[in-house]
C-alpha cells in the first residue's frame, strides 16, 4: 500500500475508541438506528474511494483508494483532536467558495479550523458557463476543473460521497443537563460517518421533473455537468441523422426564465438553418423578472435566429412516438438513455383567446422547476428537523445560521435567506457567492466568539449568454445601461474570469481565452481576405 493510502486510512480510522465515543454523544442515533448502522458492514464488501486533497497530503491533492482488500471505514478521524471541526455538504458556489473564504483568512494558531468538504461529484461546476460546452465556446476543464486540483495548495480536504442523513445535536444547547459538546453528524452513503463542529449545507437542487406526465422519461435537464454532456451528444447525434434542410431537427425548450432563453439561443445558432427551435413558457413573456435592457436583447436575438415563442402555454403531457426507421439502427452513446423518436407535447393555454396545441420534437429540454437536495433526518427525532420551507430550503436568519441551530448555516439553493422586505432571494449565482463570503466570516466570529455579521444581498446586475460572440449585461449601479452584442459577452467573460474560485485556475484559463481568441481573430482575417480576393 502506498504511504499516501497510509496516511488517508490512519486520518480515517480508530474504530473502537470512536464507536463508544458516538455511542456515549449520540445514544437515540444508534439505538433508533440499529438498521442503518449495519450498512457499514455492508460497505466493507464494497469498493469506497475517497478524494482528499489538501497541501498535507503533499501539496498536489492526494487521492487514496480503499478497496475491498482493505478495511472499509465507519467512523471519520480528524486530523487533529483540538482544531475546530467544520463539514461542509456541497460543493457548488456556496459550499466551494465558503471553504475557500475560511481558507483566506488570518486565524489564531490554536483557532483556524480543520475543514472537509463533501460533494458527490469529482468536479466543481461553473453553472453560468455550461451553454458555451454546448457552443464549443470553452473546454469542460475551464469551467469543470477537479476537486482536487482546485484544494491542492490548501489544507481544505475533499471526499467525494453522497449525503445520506443528517443528525444535528445543537438544538440540544452546549450547556445544561442534556448539552452536547459536539455540532451533530453527517453519514454518507459510503456509510461513513462525520462528527462535526460547525456544519454548512450547500448541496444545491436538481431539475423537477415529476410535476408533468412524461417529463421525467422523455425530457433533458440541463443543471449539471453530466446534463450538458447529455444534451450534446444527442444534438450530435441528431446532426448526424438530420444532415439535410428536408429533415430538420425540432428542439423544444419548456421555461423562458434566464436558462431557458440561455439555452434556446445556444442551441438556436448551433443548429443555423439545420433546425427549428420553440420555446414554451407559462408567462406572456420571456425573463419577466429581468432588466428591461436584456429582455430587449433577448427577444431581438431570438427573433433574429428564427426561434418561436409559444408564450402563454403550459405542457400538459409527453409522449413518445417511437421512430421504428431510426430505432433499427442506434448509435452507441455514453450517457444518452432516450430511445430514439419523437416526442408529442401537448400544450394548454394559460389565458383566454389561445388554443390548444399539440407540438412535435425530437429533443425536448427542461429548465423549469427545482427541489432542494437538503438530506432526510433521522426519522422519529423531531427536535432536531431543520425548519424548511414548501421548497425544501432551509429558514435561516440574517446571519445565515439555521433557525434553531446555532452551529449549522446554510447557504446558496439550501438556503431560504431573504431581503429586507421579506421577499426570498433568489438562488443565482451571484447571491450563493455573497453568501459564501458572509458565511465563512461569520464562521470565522462564531469560533472566535466575535459578533456575526447579517448578511445584504447587493444586487450587481444581471447578465445573460445569447451565443458565441453575444450577451447582454445591465449593471446595477448604472441605472439604465445594457451593454449587449460583442461588448457584452467580452464583458460577462471577463466578469466570470474573474470570479473563478482559485488565482492558479483563473491565470490558466484566461491565458486558454486568451489563446483561443488570438486564433479565431487570425482565422477571420484570413477568411476576410480569402474572400476579397
Amino acid at each position: 500500500m502506498s504511504s499516501t493510502a497510509f496516511a488517508a486510512s490512519a486520518t480515517l480510522l480508530r474504530l473502537n475508541c470512536e464507536a463508544k465515543h458516538q455511542a456515549r454523544l449520540f445514544p437515540d442515533f444508534l439505538r433508533k438506528g440499529r438498521s442503518k448502522i449495519s450498512l457499514f458492514a455492508r460497505s466493507q464488501r464494497k469498493r469506497s474511494q475517497f478524494v482528499i486533497a489538501s497541501s498535507a497530503s503533499g501539496g498536489n491533492g492526494g487521492v487514496a483508494e480503499i478497496s475491498e482488500a482493505e478495511t472499509a471505514p465507519q467512523f471519520y478521524s480528524w486530523p487533529d483532536e483540538k482544531k475546530p471541526r467544520v463539514c461542509i455538504l456541497g460543493g457548488g458556489f456556496g459550499g466551494l467558495y465558503t471553504a475557500l473564504r475560511l481558507e483566506s483568512l488570518v486565524w489564531p494558531d490554536d483557532k483556524k479550523p480543520q475543514v472537509l468538504l463533501v460533494d458527490q461529484s469529482e468536479h466543481f461546476v461553473f453553472k453560468p458557463m455550461l451553454y458555451e460546452l454546448l457552443s464549443g465556446e470553452v473546454d469542460a476543464w475551464e469551467i469543470a476543473p477537479r476537486f482536487s486540483d482546485l484544494l491542492a495548495n490548501t489544507n481544505v480536504l475533499f471526499i467525494q460521497d453522497k449525503v445520506k442523513l443528517l443528525y444535528p445535536s445543537d438544538h440540544l444547547g452546549m450547556n445544561g443537563p442534556a448539552k452536547s459538546s459536539v455540532g451533530g453528524s453527517v453519514l454518507l452513503e459510503s456509510g461513513l460517518l462525520i462528527e462535526y463542529d460547525w456544519l454548512v449545507l450547500s448541496l444545491g437542487s436538481e431539475a423537477k421533473l415529476d410535476v408533468v406526465p412524461g417529463a421525467l422519461e422523455f425530457a433533458l435537464p440541463f443543471s449539471t455537468l453530466e446534463d450538458a454532456r447529455k444534451v450534446d451528444l444527442r444534438l450530435r447525434e441528431l446532426e448526424r441523422r438530420k444532415f439535410s434542410k428536408e429533415s430538420l431537427i425540432r428542439v423544444v425548450v419548456v421555461g423562458c426564465g434566464y436558462a431557458g432563453v440561455e439555452l434556446a439561443a445556444t442551441v438556436s445558432e448551433r443548429l443555423q438553418d439545420r433546425g427549428v427551435v420553440q420555446a414554451i413558457n407559462v408567462e406572456n413573456t420571456i425573463c419577466p423578472n429581468a432588466p428591461p435592457g436584456n429582455r430587449e436583447a433577448a427577444t431581438k436575438v431570438l427573433s433574429s435566429r428564427k426561434v418561436e415563442l409559444l408564450l402563454g402555454y403550459f405542457v400538459r403531457c409527453i409522449r413518445q412516438v417511437v421512430d421504428t426507421e431510426a430505432s433499427e439502427k442506434p448509435t452507441k452513446s455514453i450517457g444518452v438513455e432516450h430511445d430514439y423518436g419523437k416526442y408529442i407535447l401537448e400544450l394548454q393555454p394559460t389565458e383566454k383567446g389561445l388554443q390548444s396545441q399539440t407540438i412535435e420534437a425530437d429533443l425536448v429540454l427542461w429548465t423549469v422547476g427545482s427541489k432542494s437536495l437538503l438530506p432526510h433526518l433521522e426519522p422519529g427525532n423531531r427536535r432536531s428537523a431543520l425548519p424548511l420551507n414548501g421548497r425544501g430550503q432551509a429558514e435561516t436568519d440574517e446571519t445565515l445560521r439555521v433557525n434553531g441551530h446555532p452551529r449549522i448555516f446554510a447557504v446558496g439553493d439550501s438556503s431560504a435567506s431573504r431581503e429586507s422586505n421579506g421577499r426570498l432571494l433568489p438562488a443565482t449565482a451571484q447571491v450563493a457567492f455573497q453568501q459564501a463570503d458572509f458565511a465563512g466570516w461569520n464562521l470565522w466570529a462564531a469560533i472566535n466568539n466575535r459578533p456575526l455579521l447579517p448578511f445584504r444581498f447587493q444586487n450587481l446586475g444581471e447578465m445573460i449568454t445569447l451565443g458565441r460572440n453575444d450577451a447582454a449585461i445591465s449593471p446595477s449601479f448604472i441605472e439604465g445601461l445594457t451593454l449587449d452584442g460583442p461588448l457584452g459577452h467580452t464583458a460577462r467573460k471577463l466578469a466570470y474570469l474573474i470570479r473563478l474560485p482559485t488565482d492558479e485556475h483563473r491565470l490558466k484559463v484566461g491565458i486558454s481565452w486568451l489563446t483561443k481568441s488570438a486564433i479565431d481573430s487570425v482565422a477571420s482575417l484570413q477568411s476576410t481576405l480569402t474572400k476579397g480576393k
